[in-house]
């Protein structure tokens, strides 16, 4: 996938100006009015991520095999970064569980799994969830034990919210979704 310019958009991670909003391009996931709530139970935007890589995954708590290694993945690519910037990318995890991914749920998850305290954790309606994979190219279906077969992607959005790159696959060489990452954070 071919690494699009970052959207000049300046905001600290929690909020977005008025006219940084008017800003953001037809391209920008950004633009999706979703409403989410994190681990903690607070409300989120994706749009407050605004004005920072993002590294986005959508996964779910008790997948018994491909979530625990795509969390890994993005384990290996946070250990790699130089402290600088660590502290200007965001990583955010959504499940696409939404009967049993609930706040409670995924803060569990973080613990159980020695997330950093910083990532984002977030659960959404069934709708929104869809409609967010839609956008990410990210496809799963719950069978009959509640398991997802799901896609395997981890995406990297730059600081508007547009697709810069996306890499398919489990436990693989991370540094090129790394170089996608330094390319999107300059």
């Amino acid at each position: 996938m071919v690494v699009t310019p970052a959207v000049g958009v300046a905001a600290d991670c929690c909020s977005v100006p008025e006219t940084a909003a008017r800003r953001l391009s037809d391209k920008s996931i950004y633009q999706l009015d979703a409403a989410w709530t994190d681990d903690a139970g607070r409300p989120v935007k994706l749009a407050d991520l605004s004005g920072h890589p993002v590294v986005l995954t959508m996964f779910f708590t008790n997948c018994e095999y491909a979530c625990p290694i795509l969390v890994n993945d993005n384990k290996r690519l946070l250990a790699g970064f130089a402290p600088a910037m660590r502290d200007q990318v965001r990583f955010v995890l959504v499940s696409f569980d939404t009967a049993r991914d609930t706040p409670a749920a995924l803060h569990a998850y973080r613990d159980r799994m020695g997330l950093p305290a910083d990532w984002l954790l977030l659960h959404g309606d069934a709708g929104n969830v869809r409609e967010l994979a839609m956008l990410l190219g990210v496809r799963y279906q719950q069978d009959a034990r509640g398991q997802f077969s799901h896609s395997n992607l981890i995406t990297v959005l730059n600081a508007g919210g547009e697709i810069a790159f996306q890499r398919e696959g489990l436990n693989t060489d991370v540094s090129e979704t790394a170089k996608a990452i330094a390319a999107v954070a300059r």
